[in-house]
């Protein structure tokens, strides 16, 4: 039982010792050129089994490869926000300060990619549903989840002092992530237009295996742009806002 609860404050101690900002410096340095190249690599791919090797559909014809960029972005867009909610919890709790620089990080990528899942549905909608917007449920909850963003980096923004920016912001990050079901079930819950989910964990996909193959591609490409970006920005707001420590000196000594 000693020897257990010896392990677990191991494993606990070395976790928690990332969250210091010259432990975090340094992975995220090592990671972000890594995540780089995979979503480079794996993006390149995907385009070219979508656009290439993928057959046309029988329904929709050509217009479907939107959905080498829609989805992978729709799908992001609901995982960030939890990841940004999740670090804002972290930072908290343990009042950890790169926990509360993750969120701040992420949450512009997260905008991003609901802007463009947003903007790529619509490009979708016209030749499927003869219209750029509708009131639908999936749509709707997905533009309040950018307007979730947009207000936590206004509020973030709004204060002088760091750690009551981080608070607020963390705050409206949790309670803003009760919108994710919404989203991820609406199409479940309510009659809309929005097609129901090709791939499910407890069913075969129902599309063709190179449609399969692209998407699956493009969304690690996603993925890996996301951690990426996410990271090269922490890292650039760690060093402003640490600018005057120690440890920035030695690691400008380093690189």
């Amino acid at each position: 039982m000693r020897e257990s609860k010896i392990s677990e404050n191991i494993i606990r101690s070395n976790i928690f010792s990332f969250a210091s900002p010259p432990s975090f410096f340094r992975l995220a340095t090592k990671l972000v050129p890594i995540f780089a190249a995979l979503a480079a690599v794996a993006g390149t791919a995907g385009l070219l089994v979508g656009f290439l090797l993928a057959p046309t559909d029988a329904q929709q014809g050509d217009a479907y490869r939107i959905i080498y960029l829609h989805v992978p972005a729709a799908w992001l867009s609901m995982i960030l926000y939890v990841a940004l909610a999740l670090w804002s919890a972290l930072g908290l709790i343990y009042k950890t300060r790169a926990s509360a620089i993750m969120a701040s990080a992420i949450a512009p990528t997260g905008a991003l990619l609901t802007f463009l899942a947003l903007w790529t549905g619509s490009l979708w909608g016209k030749p499927t549903w003869g219209t750029w917007w509708v009131w639908d449920a999936r749509l709707t909850s997905e533009l309040v989840l950018l307007f979730l963003y947009i207000g936590y980096m206004a509020l973030h923004a709004s204060f002088d002092d760091v750690r009551r920016s981080d608070k607020a912001a963390a705050i409206l990050a949790i309670v803003g992530v009760v919108n994710v079901p919404i989203i991820y079930f609406s199409v479940r819950w309510w009659n809309t237009l929005h097609q129901g989910a090709s791939i499910r964990l407890t069913e075969a996909p129902t599309m063709a295996t190179p449609m399969l193959v692209g998407l699956l591609l493009m969304t690690i490409s996603f993925w890996a742009y996301a951690a990426a970006i996410s990271l090269y920005r922490a890292k650039c707001i760690l060093l402003e806002r640490e600018n005057e420590a120690v440890w920035t000196k030695e690691i400008g000594r380093e690189m």
